[in-house]
């Protein structure tokens, strides 16, 4: 059996949600393994930091789409706040 590798972020655990879009195509996977860790991190963060079920599937089919046509991070996204403390104004509520 040929176990596939998904590439992690820098600070962020890949969520399982995420974990099984990415082992469901190859293509999709090929494109995170090959971004940077930091770019992977922020696609991480931008999926795991909403709160309601549907945005967080809007997110992972802007996710999968986006990667698909070649774009490397979340556009219009203020970055990550658990890694930048700059993005944390963008963020209520955050822990």
């Amino acid at each position: 059996m040929n176990a596939k590798t998904i590439a992690p972020g820098v600070v962020h655990d890949i969520p399982d949600d995420l974990r099984e879009l990415l082992l469901s195509n190859d293509a999709l996977l090929e494109k995170w393994n090959n971004l940077t860790d930091l770019a992977r991190n922020e696609w991480i963060c931008y999926v795991a930091i909403v709160k309601k079920p549907e945005t967080r599937d809007n997110h992972l089919t802007r996710l999968s789409e986006e990667l698909l046509m070649g774009e490397k991070r979340p556009c219009c996204w203020p970055g990550c706040p658990h890694r930048r403390e700059s993005a944390k104004k963008w963020f209520k509520n955050l822990k």
